[in-house]
């Protein structure tokens, strides 16, 4: 809204500073810290309200150290993600933006589920929630809403490079032209980046057109198939990371931030020739939604850190997962997932592998056995007699790690 506003004070009258408004990393900046303001200087409004409401976390006693002490915190406290993160998005974005939309309505959409999740548990005495099929069918809408809106909408495209015969002519013809002359014009593609390929490119559509070349009308079943599968994922691996103070939050904020780098310069057409990426026209608005969504993450963990004064709940977690899935997804690097959010997948991992060594064990020695001794993994690692802010850490400096792999992949070809 302060966009439009000062856009049109600049546009009219010529008003002083007014111009600073349509530098992206003005707005981005000014987006983080008043992300960071609303959430440390309300969040503890927020959670003195929530402990007036009783809102407090229920902890079954699984002999892990320190946890029966966190009865009684909070919870729900992903309102303050989400209002940390939405109201400098209104103010600084511009909202007709197609990834801003997008993503706006996946912040709504998965808060609504993890609210009513966390609210079935806290209000109505349900200790289950939200039955596991709603929660996937809601997930599996997004996904629907998502993929079709990315495949079909016409402000959705990309640019490629021209041939580089074609670059080499025009090159010649002037060693000063614009990067802009580089590449072809717009057009709508489901191509996106894969690690470790020699091009850095892989087409959804080439999964079917290897049958016959006609069915390339059909790229879009592939395609919004593939997005149903990456949100419900992610949304689902941060949702089973959100088990310890501190952990689920200090690694998205990691992945977002990594996820801005990949919006900033597949955005800007001088680095996507410079690092020879694919350029998308309108995506480094995102580059504001992530600045505030960091904040929003960064101050959300001045209460979070351990000893926790409020946990996230379902209403953080399955929103943080849905919204790093649709980033990736808007900047063509959701094939990198499996790397940049491997603090997810491990987490995952962990459960399905416990889950099904422990039924595969009852069924052929009639007894459960258990690969670790606590699923998610880091209740194994509580469980092995590390104390929790250190996990915590660790499983950071991996997330670290992770992200800047990730960022090298893109020269690995």
């Amino acid at each position: 809204m302060l966009y439009y506003l000062f856009d049109y004070l600049e546009q009219e009258f010529q008003f002083p500073g007014a111009s600073l408004f349509g530098f992206l990393t003005f707005r981005a900046a000014v987006a983080i810290i008043l992300s960071l303001l609303i959430s440390t200087i309300f969040g503890k409004r927020i959670i003195r309200f929530l402990q007036r409401q009783q809102v407090g976390e229920t902890i079954r006693d699984l002999g892990l150290d320190g946890q029966v002490e966190k009865a009684g915190t909070p919870t729900m406290g992903g309102i303050i993600i989400i209002l940390a993160t939405l109201i400098p998005v209104l103010l600084l974005a511009k909202l007709a933006n197609v990834y801003i939309i997008l993503l706006i309505v996946t912040t709504v959409w998965m808060g609504i589920i993890g609210f009513i999740d966390d609210y079935l548990k806290k209000f109505k005495n349900n200790k289950d929630g939200l039955k596991g099929r709603f929660k996937i069918l809601g997930q599996v809408g997004l996904g629907i809403i998502v993929g079709a809106t990315m495949y079909f909408h016409s402000d959705v495209t990309i640019k490629e490079k021209l041939p580089e015969d074609q670059q080499t002519v025009l090159l010649a013809q002037d060693p000063n032209i614009s990067p802009s002359k580089l590449f072809d014009k717009e057009e709508k593609s489901t191509k996106t980046t894969i690690p470790f390929m020699k091009s850095n490119e892989f087409d959804y559509a080439d999964l079917i057109t290897w049958i016959s070349p006609d069915l390339e009308k059909y790229a879009w079943v592939i395609f919004i198939l593939a997005s149903i599968f990456i949100i419900t994922a992610v949304s689902n691996g941060a949702n089973l990371t959100d088990g310890i103070d501190g952990l689920a939050a200090g690694t998205s904020a990691i992945i977002v931030l990594t996820l801005g780098i990949f919006a900033w310069v597949s955005g800007n057409i001088i680095f996507s020739e410079y690092l020879d990426i694919m350029y998308i026209p309108r995506v480094e608005e995102i580059t504001i939604y992530i600045a505030a969504f960091v904040g929003a993450l960064i101050g959300f963990l001045w209460y979070n850190t351990y000893p926790a004064q409020v946990f996230m709940g379902d209403t953080g977690s399955l929103t943080i997962g849905g919204i790093i899935a649709v980033i990736a997804i808007a900047v063509r690097k959701e094939w990198l997932i499996p790397v940049l959010c491997g603090i997810f997948l491990a987490e995952n991992l962990s459960v399905m592998m416990q889950v099904s060594y422990f039924k595969y064990t009852r069924k052929k020695y009639g007894e459960g056995r258990r690969i670790f001794k606590m699923s998610p993994l880091h209740h194994h690692y509580q469980k092995s007699g590390y104390h929790e802010s250190k996990i915590v850490t660790r499983f950071w400096i991996i997330g670290i790690l992770l992200a800047i792999i990730s960022i090298v992949t893109l020269k690995i070809r």
